[in-house]
């Protein structure tokens, strides 16, 4: 990595190309990977690495606001990651609690608000309260939405929603020659929010694993090798640089 003062210098050159540009993405989706192996290359337990991807949350958060993104979705926890061992969830689960309670003064001094997709209520209660206790802080916010996917699974998210419209079908009141992606897409967890434009994952990793699967159909999707706690605000510049050279069709030939 760079000395710190290159660092922030290159920062602001690529941020003043992309701003001069102005083609910023409305909505920018982020898989944070690679925390295990950024941990395990420095022979240190797993959770060294959750400690340390803190840093590249809130470069993440503060980039993304100084480019004008409206809303920042994170992969925070997904529903496979309870088969992790019950230790390293609830380190998790301190850490997500330690975290939000650390940052949401600074969040709110900046009009960021806060919401939760997934399920919740698979979530401890204690972590429950502090994140219904940080979107209230947070709500009176006017600048970006970080969007924190939790307990979440695409497959889930598309199962939740066909259950719901089943359940208007058998009560009558729709009809299931009205169902169509407008619907389903209200039913989504996501309802009301824009589809990501933009699809970060970092580690190296070429897959989506299961982070939203119907509102990435056409998102522009940049990988890098970087593991999670070494991400900054750079990286999050050169994902959108290449976003902003991309030429996108969303099937149409131009």
């Amino acid at each position: 990595m760079l000395p710190e003062t290159e660092r922030v210098e290159l920062e602001g050159e690529l941020k003043d190309v992309i701003l001069s540009v102005g083609v910023i993405p409305r909505h920018v989706a982020v898989i944070m990977d690679g925390n295990g192996r950024w941990a395990r290359k420095r022979r240190r337990p797993r959770v060294f690495g959750h400690l340390a991807g803190r840093h590249a949350v809130r470069e993440t958060v503060a980039g993304a606001q100084e480019l004008g993104v409206e809303v920042l979705t994170l992969y925070t926890f997904s529903v496979e990651n309870w088969q992790r061992p019950p230790t390293e969830v609830s380190a998790l689960m301190r850490i997500l609690q330690q975290t939000l309670q650390e940052q949401r003064e600074e969040m709110r001094e900046k009009g960021i608000r806060m919401q939760v997709i997934g399920r919740v209520g698979d979530l401890p209660e204690p972590v429950q309260v502090t994140l219904r206790e940080t979107e209230a802080y947070l709500a009176g916010g006017t600048g970006m939405l970080l969007n924190l996917a939790l307990s979440y699974g695409g497959r889930t998210e598309i199962a939740h929603a066909a259950r719901e419209i089943a359940r208007l079908t058998r009560a009558g009141a729709v009809d299931p020659e009205d169902v169509d992606e407008e619907m389903i897409g209200r039913y989504l967890y996501t309802y009301g929010l824009p589809d990501p434009d933009l699809l970060i994952r970092t580690s190296g990793e070429i897959r989506i694993s299961n982070f939203l699967i119907w509102q990435a159909a056409y998102s522009e999707i940049w990988v890098t090798d970087v593991f999670w706690p070494d991400f900054r605000k750079e990286h999050l510049f050169r994902a959108v640089l290449a976003y902003q050279q991309r030429e996108r069709r969303f099937g149409r030939v131009r």
